[in-house]
């Protein structure tokens, strides 16, 4: 009997999950469940739709018709699961059985809503799904006024988006930065600033309190203020979806995630589960930089895993998820901001002695038309001299350099090594002949040798 392979899950981790077992086993039987409408599509375009830059078709790459007719993938959608039996090796969902040889959960994160009053209220939404925002994209027709809930890259994105439709856009944020915990405040402040120059408002160290409304929201009130609305978004991070893995006994680590196996096996008090996998939002990760746990609910991270879920469940040839450094980046305003390995605050929390460099130039050669403000930021931990976390803010060409600096906190590169051994390639409309990543790096040495 050909095996029997089921999926938990249909975004970034679960259906990457399902093509890489097919390409591991062409006569597995594969069966993705969600309870999501659509399929294979990015959360991060959603602010894009809400626009009208992008089309919902287009956010939306493949449908079930292709899983099944291009890789014999049976997909359910709008189907919830009711029970799994991790004895009996069996998933309920929509009244019917489905027994499994390997069970891949990749039920992903919700957004966090905190408990407050009128979060039910009529016209107050979460952005995660392409049905919020079609759901977010109808109400903005008749609304002026927008509060978002939340300063990190999404609420950002949201408020940019929002202002190029015309809306009054009054972002709400409890901490006193936009993009905190992953973003230093001298980077993000640039950011802020950027937006405050397009219209956007920004209320800071002000946690939501209540959104007010008779049956619809009408204002929301953060520190004692209220702030009139006809439209509440909650951009307040995500957290990971843990009713299945607690019902299969999982084990939970102390981020309040699911712990994974390198193979992205699952553990249950404290063994390894031979056929229960685990892929995306939910997963807590091993951190590159330092011994220890961290989160990285990004696409990116959700497709590695995925991968190795969907393949290892196969009987593939076993594969293995390393530790990240988490490499991010966002298109904000008139910025690219990116970031990778640890912030300050993040730093901090290890409690590592961190000494930063920094240095501004141009993302062209100066004489060079078209040339951008680049301001990059590099982070070494005072003991070790190792990089260990860096910043961007770009006009333009900012992935390519976080990548960059991203494969040397990997490769655990010192400050010293990494600038004497570092090119770059040149050519006038693309650098610099020296990149300003190097002048970082310089200003992060002579800091550390001081």
């Amino acid at each position: 009997m050909s095996m029997r392979i089921v999926i938990i899950g249909s975004g970034a981790a679960g259906m990457s999950a399902a093509s890489s077992a097919r390409k591991a086993s062409k006569d597995a039987e594969i069966t993705v469940i969600t309870e999501d409408e659509d399929i294979a599509y990015s959360p991060c375009a959603i602010p894009w739709g809400i626009e009208g830059k992008t089309g919902w078709g287009d956010i939306v790459m493949h449908d079930p018709a292709f899983y099944k007719q291009t890789r014999d993938i049976e997909v359910l959608t709008k189907t919830k699961v009711e029970a799994v039996d991790g004895e009996k090796k069996e998933v309920t969902a929509g009244g019917k059985t489905y027994p499994y040889d390997s069970l891949v959960v990749a039920t992903g994160g919700t957004v966090f809503v905190p408990p407050i009053e009128g979060k039910d209220l009529e016209n107050v939404f979460v952005v995660r799904t392409v049905r919020d925002g079609k759901n977010i994209q109808k109400a903005l027709e008749t609304a002026k006024n927008v509060v978002i809930g939340g300063a990190g890259v999404i609420g950002l994105e949201l408020a940019v988006a929002l202002k190029e439709m015309g809306k009054d856009v009054t972002v709400i944020e409890m901490m006193d930065q936009v993009i905190p915990r992953i973003a230093d405040k001298d980077m993000a402040d640039m950011i802020q600033k950027d937006l405050e120059g397009m219209g956007v408002k920004f209320v800071m160290k002000a946690p939501i309190q209540a959104v007010k409304g008779e049956g619809k929201v009408s204002a929301v009130t953060a520190a004692g203020v209220d702030y009139p609305c006809e439209v509440m978004i909650f951009a307040t991070g995500v957290r990971a979806n843990l009713e299945i893995p607690k019902a299969l006994g999982l084990d939970i680590g102390q981020l309040n995630a699911v712990i994974a196996a390198p193979t992205m096996n699952a553990y249950r008090r404290g063994r390894l589960v031979p056929d229960v996998y685990v892929a995306g939002d939910l997963v807590q990760c091993e951190s590159a930089v330092m011994p220890g746990a961290t989160m990285s609910q990004l696409g990116s991270t959700a497709v590695r895993q995925g991968l190795v879920a969907g393949n290892n469940a196969a009987g593939g040839c076993k594969k293995i998820f390393g530790p990240v450094a988490s490499p991010w980046v966002s298109m904000v305003g008139n910025y690219q901001i990116a970031g990778t390995g640890l912030s300050l605050g993040l730093a901090s929390w290890y409690g590592i002695d961190v000494v930063c460099g920094k240095a501004t130039g141009l993302t062209r050669a100066r004489y060079y038309p078209g040339g951008k403000e680049l301001v990059v930021k590099v982070l070494a931990d005072r003991a070790t001299h190792r990089i260990i976390g860096a910043q961007i803010v770009a006009g333009e060409e900012a992935t390519g350099r976080i990548d960059w600096l991203t494969a040397a906190i990997i490769d655990k590169r010192t400050a010293e090594s990494f600038l004497a051994d570092s090119e770059n390639a040149y050519c006038p409309p693309t650098s610099m002949v020296r990149d300003v990543v190097l002048s970082a790096v310089e200003d992060l040495c002579c800091k550390l040798a001081q």
